[in-house]
């Protein structure tokens, strides 16, 4: 391992800044995970993947991690602005169904996508409602910086220096989302309580100072960091959008909490949005894809992995089918490859060619994670035939590590996915290949024929003269 200093875009000062753990030898990661209401479509788990890479990317240089993601099941509002009704509520009116219900449903469904990802599991899953008497305690000590409305309790942002630095939204980024709401004494005040109104009713609401009700969205994850990781921790993680209101907002918060400047995190990330040609991919748009829908498609979860590695993480990433199937083809290479690398045990890396890659590979991870270098460099090491097996093996395990791709563990049985509206088994397929195969042999070609034709019309391509070698896949 090299000693290249790990480089993070630092979206506060919107510079690269070496990274210097506020604990010595450990980082601590917080990030903001998925309000469980829904399914989490592809362009939510793009900010996974790239939190995930982030850790992977901290072990491999050596720092302890201690990464916290939390589940929001309260408090997020159909709008940012501090308008709307809350959107689990929103969720269990439309079904029926309890929000505790709903919001254990799609939070189970999140966590499956998150395992077929191959995203590592954080050293905690922290759950908003169980911090709600937390979260009371927190807006008592900055009731100071705020002011009570019929609707609740609401944070003064101009009580804190220099809101929105880090949206810039007085400066580059022209005007801020948040619209004027009246009874504020500022557009970009925003709710530390919402008291339910009289003669309602909420499924999740509890006693506090202020009338019964539920936090505001943006509590949540002040709170939730401090009492995981303390202020100030080491990074806080999220999607773009985050970072126009959410984490201003937060940063306000833990300021007024702290009575200093400190924002909470010293550094603060974000991953640019996943793109369709129709615009950004958003659930409020209506029809959004999900990692099942692609799963369905007979595309494996980990292709949708890799072609997030392709692009930079602060890049704006384009989903098509195209890309993803060009990402798929790159997966079956390079597990194609893997295959045929020589049985032996991983050994010290002595050899300077491949040495020469694993110091690339970590130049590459040390410049803002940038992972589709990285990739080139562990491909050279996969392809390049003559090098000792086993300090090949050794170092695609490290540089795997990061990437999280599992090349090195998959087989090409493992890359056949199944798309949701085939009725022929695996088995069933290779059976008549293997007919098929027998009937080229002794030149029966009519039986051949029939053979691909039943095939096909299962849904089946047989891919005769494919240079991947591949054989079959389910269309």
């Amino acid at each position: 391992m090299s000693d290249n200093p790990l480089r993070l875009f630092n979206s506060l000062t919107r510079q690269l800044e070496t990274f210097a753990p506020v604990h010595p030898g450990e980082a601590r990661v917080y990030t903001c995970g998925p309000t469980v209401y829904n399914f989490q479509h592809i362009g939510n788990m793009r900010a996974y993947v790239f939190a995930d890479t982030l850790g992977r990317v901290l072990s491999f240089k050596g720092y302890t991690l201690r990464h916290v993601i939390n589940i929001t099941d309260v408090g997020h509002l159909t709008s940012d602005a501090d308008e709307g009704a809350d959107k689990m509520e929103t969720a269990a009116a439309e079904t029926g169904k309890t929000a505790w219900d709903i919001a254990k449903f799609y939070t189970d469904a999140y966590w499956r996508d998150i395992r077929r990802l191959n995203i590592r599991q954080p050293a905690t899953w922290s759950i908003a409602t169980e911090y709600v008497p937390a979260m009371i305690e927190f807006a008592k000590s900055i009731e100071a910086n705020c002011y009570r409305l019929e609707s609740g309790l609401y944070f003064d942002t101009a009580s804190v220096p220099d809101y929105g630095r880090l949206a810039r939204s007085k400066t580059d980024e022209g005007e801020s989302r948040i619209e004027a709401v009246e009874g504020k004494r500022h557009p970009t005040d925003f709710a530390i309580w919402r008291t339910t109104p009289p003669g309602e009713t909420r499924q999740m609401e509890w006693d506090s100072p202020w009338g019964r009700g539920a936090p505001g969205w943006h509590l949540e994850c002040s709170v939730m960091s401090e009492a995981l990781l303390g202020f100030p921790f080491d990074i806080h993680t999220g999607g773009i959008d985050h970072r126009e209101i959410h984490h201003p907002n937060e940063i306000a918060q833990n300021q007024a909490r702290c009575h200093s400047a400190d924002s909470g995190a010293r550094i603060w990330m974000h991953n640019n949005f996943l793109i369709d040609r129709g615009g950004k991919m958003s659930k409020s748009a209506g029809e959004f894809l999900t990692l099942q829908a692609l799963v369905d498609c007979g595309f494996h979860p980990l292709a949708y992995r890799l072609m997030c590695l392709q692009a930079h993480y602060r890049s704006e990433l384009e989903f098509s089918y195209d890309n993803l199937a060009a990402a798929f083809t790159r997966l079956k290479r390079m597990v194609m490859a893997a295959e045929r690398l020589p049985a032996a045990e991983p050994a010290e890396i002595t050899d300077k060619r491949i040495a020469a890659e694993v110091t690339g590979f970590d130049e590459a991870v040390c410049d803002d994670l940038n992972t589709a270098r990285a990739l080139t460099h562990f491909e050279t090491v996969l392809t390049t035939k003559g090098l000792d097996a086993g300090q090949r093996r050794a170092a695609l395990a490290q540089m795997d590590a990061v990437l999280g791709l599992q090349a090195l563990d998959l087989t090409r049985a493992d890359l056949r996915v199944r798309p949701a509206d085939a009725s022929i088994t695996a088995e069933d397929i290779e059976a008549q290949l293997a007919a098929r195969k027998q009937a080229r042999a002794t030149k029966d070609f009519a039986a051949s024929d029939r053979i691909r034709d039943a095939l096909i019309a299962a849904g089946v391509e047989v891919m005769d003269g494919d240079p991947l070698g591949w054989d079959w896949r389910l269309q």
